[in-house]
This record gives structure tokens, sequence and C-alpha cells, in this order.
């Protein structure tokens, strides 16, 4: 069994009174059980401040997390906040690692600090915090994570900020923050989490589809045998595929042929060649849906994850939320709409955090053991323990 205790700071420049606001929540109710370990998400002014890392001093075990543009816990929500949840256990054991840098050779990188943290042994669950690379791809990650540990479930997110270049989105490791390393943090005994995946309900994807014939990681290239470019002139959308992130309403959905669910994935910019920047690989032989997104569809769909979740789980001892940044765009001044729906559905009983995401990473499938790993963009995901 693993208890759960969700902490939030508003505190964002003295570092004592961050600390006392800690304390303040951490009550005796809460004592720790033989293995903890933290996850923390923050605005990178936590960073800035030396919040973050007065937080991260203050507590006995190891923290992991990611900078993002909004987070949550029940009842407190907020862009400028600190938000952690603690999990602890006697039967489960929690190992965090860090990789060397993923600018050079993020596999290897992967690979190494894996190994090293699983000492052998196969975990039950992997929890993963990468910072945003742009020339890096989160498909890379999962692929090589679930290479690496034999189909372990992966579930985190890649760090997201609210500045027009994305400079400070940093993964978090006991108080330090990375712009090239990921952490991660592997869950050895009984734990048997159940993961939901929520992206673009079924009467917001359009009904023409596209084969992709040729494409290089998230470079689409061609579809049908013919220049991507000319597949946006088809649907009338050249205009806005020459404004970056113009198209973030109209996302793709993949399918892969391969009898697993569908994954979003979001169109980033022109190259200047004219083929289409993705924000995760578009792999040749998948078909590809264009689809539309609103906030009418973000809460549904997350409602509806939210209903299966709370049918089969609805005695879970935590649930970790991240969501794209791109379906909180979608609430436009509405930003935490689809926070307060969660906060609304989960009541009293079961402790969360959300955070926004860069980029989420999830299992669409678990099955004896072994977990089809999907690295998504604007999908809603839970983990519930």
């Amino acid at each position: 069994m693993i208890k759960t205790v969700t902490v939030s700071i508003s505190e964002l420049d003295d570092t004592a009174l961050a600390v006392e606001q800690l304390k303040a929540q951490l009550g005796p109710e809460d004592a720790l059980l033989r293995h903890t370990v933290g996850i923390m998400a923050c605005h990178y002014e936590f960073v800035s401040s030396g919040v973050a890392a007065a937080i991260c001093d203050a507590l006995p075990f190891d923290v992991v997390g990611t900078i993002s543009s909004a987070q949550a816990v029940r009842g407190e929500a907020g862009t400028f906040l600190l938000t952690l949840m603690i999990l602890t256990s006697d039967d489960v054991n929690f190992v965090t690692a860090v990789t060397p840098s993923l600018a050079d050779n993020p596999a290897q990188a992967i690979e190494s600090a894996y190994r090293d943290a699983c000492g052998g042994q196969k975990p039950a669950l992997i929890l993963t915090y990468a910072p945003y690379i742009p020339q890096n791809s989160g498909d890379s990650y999962v692929e090589t994570l679930t290479e690496v540990s034999g189909g372990v479930p992966c579930f985190g997110t890649l760090a997201v900020d609210d500045t027009l270049d994305f400079s400070n989105c940093f993964m978090l490791h006991n108080g330090r923050h990375y712009r090239e390393q990921m952490s991660m943090i592997l869950f050895f005994g009984d734990v048997h989490p159940r993961f939901y995946v929520a992206n673009i309900s079924s009467s917001h994807v359009f009904e023409k589809s596209a084969l992709v014939t040729k494409s290089a990681g998230p470079v689409l290239m061609e579809v049908n045998e013919r220049p991507v470019i000319e597949f946006f002139k088809d649907l009338g959308l050249v205009e806005a595929s020459e404004t970056q992130y113009a198209m973030a309403s109209l996302p793709f959905l993949l399918d892969y042929n391969d009898g697993t669910p569908p994954v979003s994935k979001i169109f980033v910019m022109l190259t200047p060649e004219r083929h289409a920047l993705c924000a995760g690989a578009m792999p040749e032989g998948s078909t590809l849906y264009m689809a539309r997104t609103d906030k009418h569809d973000v809460l549904l769909t997350t409602g509806q994850a939210m209903d299966r979740l709370l049918e089969e789980m609805p005695a879970a001892d935590g649930l970790l939320v991240y969501s794209c940044i791109s379906r909180s765009m979608a609430l436009g001044a509405e930003l935490y709409k689809e926070i307060e729906l969660i906060d609304s559905k989960t009541k009293e009983h079961m402790p969360f955090m959300m955070a926004y995401s860069g980029g989420e990473i999830c299992p669409t499938q678990v099955s004896d053991g072994k977990a089809i790993n999907r690295f998504h963009n604007n999908a809603f995901i839970a983990c519930a323990f």
C-alpha cells in the first residue's frame, strides 16, 4: 500500500516562510513509513528564488519533478504555486536516478542511468521527468525505457513553462534543476497502478485520413506519397501551418495500425523544406487523422476518463495527473476549469496532484506485466495508485 500526502506552497520569495508552510501541512498524522519519495511541480520562479531547493532540503527523502505552467492539489491551483505529492510505503521501495546529458546520445544516457538504479531487479513502475529539448523526441525516451526495462509501465511528463521560447523548462531533482537531464523514480514492490488517457472525442476527428509514407522522427514529409504541404492545401490549412503553433487546436491523431489506441500529436511548424515538424514521432505506415480540440471537448474527455477511473479504482490511495499545455490553451480564460473538474470528481477521499505538461508519457495498454508505453501530445493522463 502507498500512503499519499499532498502539499502546496504559495510563498514565492521567502525560503524560511515557505518551509514553515510546508511543515504546517505535514502534521503528526503524516508520519513517514519505511520508504518515501516526493514528486514536485512548480513555476520556475520557485527555482530562481531558492524556494524549491529549500523545500527539498527540509525533507528527508528524494524529490523529483518538473517546471510547469500551472499546478494543483485538492482545493488549491495556480500558476505561481509549488505542489508536492509525497508517497510513503512499508512495502513499496522508491529509487531515484538522474541521467547524464540527453543532448548527444539520449538512449545511452537513459539506459546507463536505468541499469545503475535498478540493480538487476525489475521495477513495477517507472515515473520519468525530463526537460523540453527541441532537438530530441519524447518518443525516443519512451522507446529506450521500454526496451531496457523489458516493458515496465512508464508514466511522466516533459517540463513546460510560460515563456515564449520555453527557456526555463527544467527537470528537478533534490533541489537542483537541470536543462539536459532526465530523472526517474523506480517503484519496487507491491504496487499495481492503473493508467487513464484522454485526448480527442470521435466527434472531433475529421473523416479524411492519410497514410504516413515518409517521415524522420518528428518530421513529417509525405502522406499518401505526396508532400505534406499538399495535404494541408487540401484541407485549407496552408496559411495556418506557416505560423508556429497556430494549429495547436488542430492536432493529429495517429493510428499505428497495430491494434493499439490512437495517440495524439501536435503540429509545431513548417521546416524550411516545407515539411511538418511535430511534437512527437510520426512513424511511416501509421494512419493520420486531423482533429480539432476546444474547451467543451477537453472537459468532456477529461470527465469521461475520470469517471472510468473512479468506477474502476474508487479506493485509490492517490492520483497523479498531467495534462498537455495545449489543453489548457483550449480552455482560454478558464485556465483552471479542467483542474476544478478533477477536484470536484475526486472529492475528499482521493489525494491528487495535477500539473500541465510539454509532452505526456503513459501506457495505452498493460497486459501480463508488459506495457505499450506511448509519448502523447494534447493528452490528459492519470496514474492511480
